[in-house]
């Protein structure tokens, strides 16, 4: 078995430079950006990489898609396809992080949690990592969701959402489309992830339904980022472009949110018994809000 990664809490490379939390200061949020996001329930256009982290985590991605590379039984969900139509096709894994060093160090990027610690407004736990790859010409939709959705076996909602583009990403291609202000809606169904993308308003209200009229387009340059709420809802449309559209997320959530379930919380991972805080090798402390002050 290949080693899992999972067991070292804390950068095993020089991708990421750590320096002293006074140092950390150039990464804070201002103001208006937080109280933007509380506002839309989304911040986008924070630069998370540099050109050559993203070529580092690209080198990475591309062992990936050959579905017999080394340490494939270590993902928490693996599909080539999440979509059932082979010419639209969806790349969507969870688990990179124990698999390679890039994306194992990318939770440990400073430029990542000084952001997610003001945001979430505490210390950041990991919760689970996600790749989102659209080929060029033949990619296919991520269908209008909020996330919170599949994550209702933890309590409290105290999740966040970093999507970071490892390419250009663009209307054409399939950018991110986010709903303003619809973080302040209740949970809605599940209607599905791939496929169809507008299974949502089958359950929407007719004030929800008129939303989707004016939905923004979070239009990256590559190693930029967009932060959202757990029930914001957003989507994304087909590539039918000539360059791919490929993003690594991470998702966290705030220190002492618990397990609400007696069943593992991720595929692979031991149990943790509902009313206790996540915690364990799978789910780092990754920021110590405490420490920094």
């Amino acid at each position: 078995m290949n080693r899992d990664l999972a067991s070292h809490h804390g950068p095993i490379t020089d991708m990421f430079s750590l320096y002293s939390p006074e140092d950390w200061e150039k990464y804070c949020l201002s103001v208006e950006q937080i109280e933007f996001f509380e506002t839309n329930g989304f911040l986008s256009g924070i630069q998370i990489l540099t050109e050559q982290q993203i070529a580092r985590l690209l080198e990475e991605l591309e062992d990936f898609f050959d579905s017999d590379h080394l340490g494939r039984e270590l993902w928490h969900e693996y599909h080539s396809n999440e979509s059932a139509n082979p010419d639209q096709v969806l790349f969507h894994a969870l688990g990179a992080w124990r698999l390679r060093p890039g994306f194992h160090d990318l939770l440990w990027n400073p430029a990542f949690l000084v952001p997610a610690s003001q945001l979430l407004g505490g210390s950041v736990r990991f919760w689970h990592d996600q790749l989102f790859c659209k080929p060029a010409k033949h990619g296919g939709v991520v269908a209008w969701h909020q996330d919170y959705s599949y994550w209702t076996r933890t309590k409290p909602m105290a999740h966040l959402t970093c999507w970071i583009g490892l390419d250009q990403s663009t209307v054409a291609n399939g950018c991110l489309q986010y709903i303003p202000g619809s973080h302040r809606w209740d949970l809605l169904p599940i209607t599905g992830l791939a496929g169809d993308m507008e299974a949502i308003k089958s359950v929407l209200t007719e004030e929800q339904y008129a939303s989707f009229k004016s939905p923004v387009a979070i239009e990256l340059e590559a190693g930029q980022a967009a932060f959202h709420h757990p029930l914001l809802v957003h989507g994304s449309h087909e590539n039918k472009t000539e360059i791919p559209r490929r993003a690594a997320v991470i998702n966290v959530l705030r220190n002492g949110v618990k397990s609400f379930s007696d069943e593992p919380l991720l595929s692979g991972v031991p149990a943790i018994p509902s009313g206790d805080p996540i915690s364990g090798p799978f789910f780092p402390l990754l920021f110590d809000k405490t420490e920094t002050g």
